[in-house]
């Protein structure tokens, strides 16, 4: 019997680094195929992938490689099956931006280390943008270039998988006449640059306090606005309209002095680059959602809704694309679509603490919830690098990212959550707490806390109140 790619996987570790596998942990799937799997051996750890489409592979593996070459951070490829459908990778950790602005922000006040980071990863861009001219582009995959066959895949994509299954009434033959002018309208501009297709925040990683890219796999040539509106109009990172424009200027400011732009141009085409960039999101919200029904999926199209909010007013796209527009309108105030955000039925309240002053109390009458204790986990406060951080921060991120017992920890954690979560909320219950006590609450009380609320709000709709109970007494 012919191996598993699988087992194959296992057996180039273990060639390339001359060491066992000592344990294969396989990472929570995306909205791709791609399986991944942090493999840990005596004194390395990276990261396995297994994908059975070798065109895609072929081309991460070598834009890669020649992103390297131009002092960009991304994945080193450590080895590559003979099969091309498996291969070993360079692991950049768990934080990823979104997960940073998740975990740091607080409604709509986005932390002033966090705008830095965003225009670090701008900076960062340009990079890809300028010096990608040079790859070679026969390898990209399915297409070489955003081009209007390519745009057209991506508004009948938004057509067939989100207007049609939300059953948002269209002229169809009116809506083919506005898909065509669009493209049309969108290929006015320079299209020679590299285009990284899904530079969104789940995919630029916090590593060392600077950012680290992946999943550039479906890059190819193309417009400088469809990567920057991806990034500034990326929906679940719901940026303040305010922040948006800062970046957008920031941009600017620095494209231009890399290349000659017409500026009044470029902010012209860039709203319609925003625009069928949200089309294309919400083509896979849709296809994800409402055909596959991945519930996390759906939650993302409120976010979609507000942002297309911004684009509906004046007179630029109701002129030149009224059916789209009115669509779109439909979009925005259709019942069934708002319901995805209505109030949620259950509060989490979820509570990091320090032992020596004992368990929060729960004021909802229910007796208290769940108490776990983190002090088994390592703990980073033992050493003098981190005694004045938190679980919030970037560093001790990253030093609980290397703890596999804090993983394990954490996967019990979610298991028994999510099982009272869900007949909680099939039961019409109101009110769950969990609390995660350590020593000092905090470090790995705090980190905990923090990361079951990401895990809630991506996979629940319910509301979460967060507390960090010692840090709060500090002050």
């Amino acid at each position: 019997m012919e191996p598993s790619a699988k087992e194959r996987l296992v057996a180039l570790f273990e060639q390339w680094a001359g060491q066992k596998v000592e344990m294969l942990s396989e990472l929570p799937a995306s909205g791709s195929d791609r399986q991944y799997y942090r493999i840990t051996g005596k004194t390395t750890n990276v990261l396995g992938a297994i994908n059975r489409d070798v065109k895609e592979n072929r081309a991460f593996i070598e834009f890669s490689q020649f992103f390297r070459s131009k002092s960009l951070k991304v994945p080193e490829i450590y080895a590559v099956d003979g099969d091309m459908d498996c291969y070993i990778l360079e692991d950049l950790g768990n934080t990823t931006l979104f997960d940073w602005l998740s975990t740091a922000r607080r409604e709509k006040e986005i932390p002033a280390p966090i705008i830095d980071f965003y225009k670090q990863s701008i900076e960062q861009l340009i990079q890809f943008q300028l010096s990608g001219q040079k790859l070679d582009f026969s390898l990209c995959h399915p297409r070489s270039k955003f081009d209007k066959q390519s745009m057209m895949w991506d508004l009948h994509y938004f057509k067939y998988y989100f207007l049609k299954l939300a059953q948002i009434s269209f002229d169809e033959q009116l809506l083919e006449d506005d898909f065509n002018r669009l493209a049309d309208y969108l290929l006015q501009t320079d299209t020679s640059y590299f285009l990284y297709r899904d530079f969104q925040s789940r995919n630029i990683m916090v590593v060392n306090d600077q950012p680290a890219f992946i999943d550039y796999q479906g890059g190819r040539q193309g417009a400088l606005q469809y990567d920057l509106a991806s990034l500034l109009y990326d929906a679940k990172a719901d940026l303040p309209q305010a922040l948006r424009e800062e970046l957008l200027n920031h941009y600017i400011l620095l494209i231009t002095q890399k290349i000659k732009i017409d500026e009044l141009k470029f902010r012209e085409l860039f709203k319609g680059y925003v625009l069928i960039r949200i089309m294309q999101a919400m083509g896979a919200y849709g296809f994800r959602g409402f055909y596959e029904k991945k519930e996390h999926f759906l939650k993302s199209i409120p976010y979609a809704l507000e942002n297309l909010k911004h684009l509906l007013p004046g007179s630029w796209l109701r002129d030149k694309f009224p059916t789209l527009h009115a669509a779109l309108q439909e979009i925005v105030g259709n019942e069934r679509l708002l319901q995805i955000s209505a109030a949620p039925v259950l509060t989490v309240t979820i509570n990091s603490f320090s032992y020596k002053r004992g368990v929060p109390i729960d004021f909802n009458g229910n007796g208290g919830g769940f108490v776990f204790d983190c002090r088994a986990v390592h703990n980073p406060g033992r050493y003098e690098a981190y005694k004045t951080k938190t679980g919030k921060d970037p560093e001790v991120i990253a030093f609980f990212e290397k703890e596999p017992d804090m993983h394990d920890f954490l996967d019990g954690v979610y298991n028994l959550v999510d099982q009272s979560v869900a007949k909680y909320l099939d039961r019409d219950f109101k009110h769950l707490m969990v609390n995660f006590g350590c020593t000092g609450g905090q470090h790995r009380s705090v980190y905990c806390a923090e990361r079951l609320a990401r895990h809630l709000k991506n996979k629940y709709q319910i509301s979460i109140r967060l507390k960090h109970v010692e840090q709060e007494m500090r002050g």
